[in-house]
């Protein structure tokens, strides 16, 4: 019978409980009889004509009151101040048609009372039992899928938390088992049914109640509490999910939605700096911005946060077409009046291109994210990453300088350190062109800035989404060293402080981020698989879920990287923002090379691409032959013999 319920469509349910409602009022009257008289036949049932009576004023006030409407399964405390509201109006006007139609014969005041209590507990008790019975018995029509549900400890018995428990209690995925919270006021105590533990309590709780997971309901604790707490729970083997921060939670309620993966930014514990708002309008504010490499992982979301400084245009230069139509229409909605954002398909190689769009829309200010920065395939295509990387940064420079650009920020990396691939040496040179430039125009062209940073996570190069995607399949889990370290930053926070640093000093200045810590990626991934409640497998642990494989540095590849070639940094009026004192070549001699490198890379030479890499950027240190597939390898002993 009750799987046929569930079964029916909505109106058939809202007819059915109308049913039930109907014959349980007149059994609620009958019983508040019984109960004053102390008489289960109430007097030989000589106050019928009220029973009967009981259902046809109470059925219209319940549809009126919207008592139908509700949903069983997501019923919840506003219903059941319906269900009261309901019944006490209901039994009112009940008392008073008993009265006028001369029925009150031997019926006491109290029986009033007695009916209006023993009403609104049959009726809304019987909603309460519907849900129960739907969400423990039946959820999702499937009381399978109950007994599978993930038993969960909710972490926070905060707002937040409570929140999160009604929601898991309404979903057939999850089954909240209990609260762990700090606050010790609150251990022993049961919310929602709940009881609260001390986070020491976990490893029981697990042990008693075969926990699956653990749901963090923690969205004002700061990034560094939020890493502890994650490196507590890594050892256990345990799911563990997380709600997002408290500004991102619309409304500031919880749902089911809100929930998601641990981020990789709460593993780095970096607690983000508030950015500088006079620094973030500096170049953009009422001006017009040009984005190179806009579709891009940082030139898009410099897009965004560019678009929310209200510049006056926002232009949006780049080579891939459904990377320029992506960014294009995500920042469609984020316009306002007074701000165009215009789409430009084209290359940092094409200089007369560039020239038209710089003029045409009169920009002030430039974002150089346009470079290939993958490093394996950089290496293994030399001639296009040397030809995008630098020549493309030098025309875009000599661009700007022809059409009065006022400021010119390059996106840098780390890799230009001491660079032991193309990729690296390609950027430290177009930092080498930038300072030359900015000497050679002596303060009348644009102001220079190179800003440099280490990884950022959940870019289209990042091992973050490869990781995921390596433990979604089973493994294994792919690391080149056991001992390989990076910088990480997220996104958003890298891109914030590309724009603040470019604001910063004077033309030819070298910017590096305040990267934290370097992570070494062999524990990143170990806290990866351990998060997804799975465990690794290696010598010790053969029955282990992931195995992690170590499959050696690939091309160019570094153990560590650096942030500075030398030792001498200052400190800016920004926390996260140092500059560098970097060597630099003089504009006559990197001219010369300049134009040997444009005739190398046009008639294809990979020797002589080298060399020039080799002479110019002081530290490139190659650590193997050329690789390029469009070149017979050269090793390099012979090269050290051409030098």
């Amino acid at each position: 019978m009750l799987p046929f319920v569930i079964r029916m469509s909505r109106n058939m349910k809202k007819a059915f409980f109308l049913l039930i409602d109907f014959l349980l009022l007149p059994i609620c009257c009958w019983f508040s009889y019984a109960l004053r008289y102390g008489d289960w036949t109430a007097v030989n049932f000589v106050h019928w004509p009220a029973y009967l009576l009981a259902p046809l004023i109470a059925i219209p006030i319940f549809i009126k009151m919207g008592m139908y409407r509700a949903i069983i399964r997501y019923i919840g405390y506003r219903a059941q101040w319906t269900v009261v509201k309901a019944v006490s109006l209901s039994v009112l006007v009940w008392a008073v048609a008993v009265y006028m139609m001369a029925l009150d014969y031997n019926t006491p005041r109290s029986v009033i009372l007695i009916f209006c209590l023993v009403a609104v507990l049959v009726i809304g008790g019987s909603r309460m039992v519907a849900r129960w019975i739907i969400l423990h018995q039946f959820p999702g029509g499937n009381s399978k899928a109950q007994r599978h549900a993930d038993r969960v400890l909710i972490y926070g018995a905060g707002s937040a938390g409570r929140q999160l428990a009604t929601a898991l209690g309404e979903s057939g995925e999850f089954s909240p088992i209990a609260f762990v919270d700090h606050d010790q006021t609150l251990k022993g105590m049961d919310i929602n049914d709940l009881r609260v533990y001390d986070p020491a309590d976990i490893a029981a709780l697990i042990e008693r109640y075969d926990i699956d997971s653990v749901l963090l309901a923690i969205p004002s604790a700061s990034r560094l509490r939020r890493k502890a707490i994650v490196d507590s729970l890594s050892g256990f083997h345990l799911r563990v999910l997380t709600l997002p921060a408290l500004s991102d939670i619309a409304g500031g309620k919880v749902s089911m939605s809100d929930v998601r993966e641990v981020d990789i930014a709460d593993l780095l514990g970096r607690e983000e700096v508030q950015p500088n708002k006079a620094l973030l309008d500096a170049c953009i504010l009422g001006q017009s911005v040009l984005v190179t490499g806009a579709g891009g992982s940082i030139g898009s979301e410099l897009c965004r946060q560019i678009i929310n400084q209200a510049p006056s245009t926002l232009v949006l230069y780049e080579q891939s077409e459904f990377g320029l139509y992506s960014i294009e229409q995500e920042l469609q909605p984020l316009v306002t009046d007074g701000i165009k954002v215009i789409a430009v398909l084209g290359s940092v190689l094409d200089s007369a291109y560039l020239k038209r769009v710089m003029t045409q829309y009169g920009v002030n200010t430039i974002y150089h994210a346009a470079a290939y920065k993958h490093v394996p395939l950089v290496e293994v295509n030399m001639v296009a990453g040397v030809r995008n990387n630098l020549l493309g940064t030098w025309n875009a420079a000599e661009a700007a300088i022809a059409c009065g650009v006022k400021n010119f920020v390059l996106i840098s990396t780390d890799k230009a350190v001491r660079p032991t691939n193309i990729m690296g040496a390609s950027k430290r040179f177009a930092e080498l062109v930038l300072q030359a430039l900015s000497q050679r125009e002596q303060g009348l062209g644009p102001r220079f800035a190179m800003v440099r940073f280490g990884n950022v996570l959940g870019s289209s190069g990042s091992v973050i989404p490869l990781f995921r995607r390596q433990i979604r399949e089973g493994g294994p889990v792919t690391v080149t060293h056991p001992q390989i370290t990076r910088y990480f930053m997220t996104i958003p926070e890298a891109s914030s402080l590309v724009i603040q640093a470019g604001s910063m000093g004077s033309s030819g200045d070298v910017f590096v981020l305040d990267m934290g810590k370097p992570v070494k990626i062999n524990t990143l991934a170990k806290q990866m698989i351990n998060l997804t409640g799975l465990s690794i497998k290696d010598a010790d642990h053969p029955d282990g879920d992931i195995e992690i494989t170590y499959t050696g540095l690939r091309d160019g590849e570094k153990l560590y990287e650096e942030l500075l070639i030398g030792d001498n940094v200052q400190a800016t009026d920004h926390p996260m923002i140092m500059r560098a004192e970097e060597d630099m070549l003089v504009w006559d001699k990197l001219k010369w090379i300049l134009d040997e490198m444009t005739q190398a890379l046009n008639h294809y030479d990979y020797v002589k691409v080298r060399l020039l890499l080799l002479e110019a950027v002081n530290g490139y240190d190659p650590q193997h032959e050329i690789v390029d597939p469009m070149y017979a390898p050269l090793s390099v002993a012979t090269l050290e013999h051409e030098i």
